[in-house]
């Protein structure tokens, strides 16, 4: 393992399919676990090799799976880039099949946010499998919201504790989705919870942010217009460059990352061929 500096780790010289297999491999992933926490909850594998199956498999063991039998799905917009045999995996892709339908959902994530912030439980563990990737281009880029709220003052920490925030699909759905794949349901309440604006982590107790502009609507109790001097500048602190890292793809690479202290952004400044795989962990609910 090599840290990767502000945030995260990186995994070379592991092949998930065969070395986490068996008990030895449930030793060996509980380290890579315990590692990937401590660094903040980012990691990348290189050089992988998997099918659907495995990859389900891997993302399985930090918890259920969006789609599971029994789990409650996502919202309907996103159906329709999911594996046709595999529900569990959502396709990020600038491509088209040979009818020239989209294999993927294109320009996926292009705003900062936090996988599926607007339901209840929302995500865990994001594990994206970069099966094709430009080779210029196509960054993804992640917020420490740990260290963001870290170095916030004891004035603004004490604001802010007790806060809660709504968090709704339809705000993205208003600004970043094509508006002629959004369907009614999506707005139906499903999609749209409550959750506090300082969480604090199941597995390491640490405090972060929890608001994103990609979901965030506004302040609980507040009226938008009042909600956004006070979520504007929490945004702008947290995308500050002491608290980001920048992920270059590289063919193969399987990133895990911790919805539950990190936001992302994927940056859409290419043209070549992009073809990823996401399996979603579901998570606890915030508190």
């Amino acid at each position: 393992m090599n840290s990767l500096g502000t945030l995260g780790i990186e995994i070379t010289g592991l092949d998930i399919c065969r070395d986490l297999a068996g008990d030895a491999g449930d030793n060996l992933f509980g380290d890579i676990h315990a590692a990937w926490l401590e660094a903040g909850g980012f990691m990348v594998i290189r050089d992988q090799d998997m099918t659907q199956e495995q990859h389900m498999g891997f993302s399985r063991r930090f918890g259920p799976l969006f789609h599971d039998d029994g789990q409650p799905p996502l919202q309907d917009t996103v159906s329709r880039y999911l594996h046709p045999d595999h529900p569990q995996i959502y396709r990020v892709s600038n491509k088209v099949d040979e009818n020239g339908e989209p294999t993927g959902r294109k320009g996926a994530g292009t705003y900062w946010h936090s996988d599926v912030s607007f339901r209840d439980h929302p995500a865990h563990a994001s594990v994206l499998y970069g099966i094709q990737v430009p080779p210029r281009g196509g960054d993804t880029v992640f917020a420490n919201m740990t260290a963001a709220y870290e170095a916030l003052s004891d004035g603004m920490k004490g604001m802010i504790d007790g806060l809660h925030a709504v968090h709704d699909f339809a705000v993205a759905a208003a600004t970043q989705y094509a508006k002629p794949v959004v369907i009614d349901n999506d707005f139906d309440g499903a999609n749209r919870c409550v959750h506090p604006v300082v969480r604090t982590h199941a597995d390491t107790g640490k405090k972060s942010l929890y608001i994103n502009p990609g979901f965030t609507s506004h302040l609980d109790g507040f009226t938008p217009a009042e909600s956004k001097p006070i979520l504007e500048p929490l945004y702008t602190h947290a995308t500050k460059q002491d608290f980001l890292y920048r992920h270059n793809w590289r063919p193969h690479d399987v990133v895990v990352w911790d919805n539950r202290c990190l936001m992302h952004y994927a940056v859409m400044d290419y043209t070549a061929d992009r073809y990823m795989e996401r399996c979603t962990v579901i998570g606890e609910k915030p508190v």
